[in-house]
């Protein structure tokens, strides 16, 4: 079973913390086993937050029997980390323990000099102070999350979201991960940078909504040239009107779902086949090789090769 430390600072984040608490011990393999069991670790008995004081059932020893350590962010009101949270830091990254932040937990891993030369990211608010304290980060307030491998950073809020289901799709495969999005609530298409990727599945619909039926048609015939006018067909609705009702419903236009909804398929296909990029781009609907290669970079922020290798290597 992967072990999960997450690290409860003084002033601690309250939804910080709880997000990967919750997303990781709710996590599922197809059998409906726990893969993770999570650990809440402090460096004192009790830890103060903003609304409460938090027992901690664990000690820094929990950081170095982790697989993965998770540091969320604090607030304004936090000192800086004690010597002795840094050291069992720098311990377990020499260790080659996996470790990420969570928002401002980014000035922690700093802090212990676990970002220097590396690119990083944080809550918006917080990048211009982070690259001022510490010059040597690559920081980048524009992404989601950024993975250096061994170690990540997460942006604020609900990007917590998007680092955990990343981390859950490395460790085990796209279905995990898209099963911990929808337990989650979470919705599947977020652009982020280079570093984030969207899990394959479909994004939730209303079961029993108008949009339900028409929606699966579509994932049956990705391949073929679909339009908005045959899309409404299927709907018995008009153009304008069903437009409309998709946008309410779904969030976005129906075209729009339609090229993230190919872009899925092919992420399945890279990640499960050893088709070609002209194979695969027929399969998905796109009209070309050079249009899948430019729409699957703008999606996902890598090229086809670049994914394939990514996650296949991680699945292998």
């Amino acid at each position: 079973m992967h072990k999960v430390a997450v690290l409860a600072l003084d002033h601690v984040v309250a939804a910080d913390m709880a997000t990967p608490i919750e997303v990781f011990g709710r996590a599922r393999l197809a059998d409906g086993r726990r893969p993770y069991r999570v650990q809440v670790c402090a460096a004192t008995p009790q830890v103060a937050s903003e609304a409460f004081t938090l027992v901690a059932p664990h000690d820094l020893e929990a950081l170095r029997e982790a697989d993965t350590v998770v540091v969320p962010g604090c607030s304004e009101r936090a000192a800086p980390p004690g010597g002795d949270v840094l050291d069992a830091l720098r311990e377990t990254a020499e260790a080659g323990t996996r470790i990420a932040s969570v928002c401002t937990g980014a000035f922690v891993l700093a802090a212990a000099g676990l970002l220097d030369g590396l690119s990083a990211t944080t809550h918006w608010m917080a990048a211009d102070r982070l690259a001022a304290a510490f010059p040597r980060v690559d920081v980048r307030p524009d992404v989601l999350y950024v993975d250096n491998g061994q170690i990540l950073t997460s942006a604020g809020a609900s990007a917590a979201l998007d680092l955990c289901l990343h981390l859950i799709r490395r460790d085990l495969g796209s279905a995990v991960a898209a099963d911990s999005a929808r337990l989650a609530v979470m919705p599947l298409e977020r652009e982020g940078g280079q570093a984030q990727f969207m899990v394959h599945a479909q994004p939730p619909v209303p079961r029993g909504s108008l949009l339900e039926p028409v929606l699966s048609w579509i994932e049956e015939n990705l391949g073929q040239e679909l339009t908005l006018a045959q899309m409404a067909g299927r709907s018995g609705l008009s153009e304008r009107t069903f437009n409309r009702r998709f946008r309410e419903q779904t969030g976005t236009t129906p075209l729009q779902w339609l090229l993230r909804a190919r872009v899925r398929r092919a992420q399945f296909l890279l990640e499960t086949t050893d088709h070609g990029v002209e194979r695969i781009a027929a399969h998905s609907g796109f009209g070309s090789p050079t249009a899948f290669r430019e729409r699957f970079k703008r999606v996902t922020g890598v090229t086809p090769h670049s994914y394939r290798a990514s996650f296949r290597a991680r699945a292998a």
